[in-house]
């Protein structure tokens, strides 16, 4: 079942003072990103963030489950806890920090026509 994009620009903007957060397709769901970082999956309607040390700290009650066949599980976040929009900022934002900066994407090479 696909999410819907109500639901996704929702948790964005609820997410929003965790810093720059925006949402994009993939593979028929949505990553969510914070500050370049991708930091969670919305996928069926529900919200999966990245397992941190941070994020288990403050979602201590989360489950854990794979948002998608075969996905390393991920922190669980139970809609209730979506309306809390500091709550859930402050939950994106020490995610966010734990994860690594994504490594540069190397530039394409220029077509050459022969």
């Amino acid at each position: 079942m696909a999410t819907d994009r109500k639901t996704v620009d929702d948790l964005v903007d609820q997410m929003s003072k965790a810093g720059a957060v925006s949402a994009r397709p993939m593979f028929g769901e949505y990553g969510v990103y914070c500050d370049g970082k991708m930091v969670a999956i919305i996928a069926d309607g529900q919200l999966f963030l990245k397992p941190t040390p941070a994020g288990r700290a403050l979602a201590a009650d989360a489950e854990e489950a794979p948002p998608y066949p075969g996905a390393k599980p991920c922190l669980l976040i139970d809609a209730d806890r979506w309306d809390d929009q500091d709550a859930l900022s402050d939950l994106v934002r020490a995610t966010a920090a734990e994860l690594p900066t994504p490594k540069p994407k190397p530039a394409k090479a220029p077509k050459t026509t022969r």
